[in-house]
């Protein structure tokens, strides 16, 4: 495969060389940043990165700060890396657009298989495919939504949560299964996980954000109105 670019933060240097040799095994390139401030000046100099995998707590500039900064200008893929588990921290790294969230420790090879699934998601391959649903237009392989011909930006979550509700069309959906299938494996967090999403996605989406239909005490459906 092409090098795509990876750029991993972190101030412990043990646990960048053990990701750059599990990535680089598997014929990534793997770019390195000891502290938040270095991360910003390599992410903005090379426009070539594919994903960016954070560790919260450092010096200088935290990985807060550092998703942050990056979602004021791009929606590249982000994995947050943390070695404390609450709630609340998930909760605002998914508010701040990080796409996936890895506590420590954690084994390398489910890192690695995460990496794949979100590269494999947002560089689809192949033909393009168009979806419309209600005026809204879906580009799978260009990671493109438009509303009424209006350029959409999404988070790459948002995107993945969107083309499963339109691809699910009128079909009512439990939180657990759109866990299941948007964050493409078990997640054991608290349920607004997904509330969070769909509130950023519908105000995204304008007045076609309507059309995701709120099924209390259950979950959401996704349903065009004529």
């Amino acid at each position: 495969m092409d090098k795509v670019k990876i750029l991993v933060v972190d101030d412990e240097s043990r646990m960048r060389k053990l990701v750059r040799d599990f990535l680089g095994r598997e014929g990534y390139t793997v770019l390195e940043a000891g502290d938040g401030m270095e991360a910003m000046e390599i992410f903005y100099e090379d426009k070539e990165i594919a994903l960016v995998i954070l560790d919260v707590m450092m010096p200088k500039m935290d990985g807060w700060q550092v998703c942050r900064e990056i979602r004021q200008s791009s929606q590249t893929p982000v994995i947050m890396l943390t070695a404390r588990s609450e709630e609340r921290d998930e909760l605002q790294g998914f508010e701040l657009g990080v796409d996936e969230y890895i506590s420590k420790p954690f084994s390398p090879k489910i890192l690695v298989a995460r990496v794949e699934a979100i590269l494999r998601r947002s560089h689809v391959l192949g033909a393009e495919e168009i979806i419309d649903a209600g005026g809204i237009q879906i580009n799978k392989a260009a990671h493109e939504v438009k509303a009424e011909g209006k350029q959409i930006d999404l988070s790459y979550k948002e995107f993945e949560l969107l083309v499963y509700f339109v691809e699910n069309e009128g079909i009512a959906l439990s939180r657990e299964k759109i866990l299941n299938n948007v964050w493409n494996y078990d997640y054991f967090g608290d349920a607004r996980t997904i509330d969070t999403h769909v509130k950023k996605l519908r105000n995204k989406l304008g007045d076609k954000g309507n059309y995701i239909k709120t099924i209390w005490g259950m979950g959401y459906k996704f349903e065009v109105e004529e």
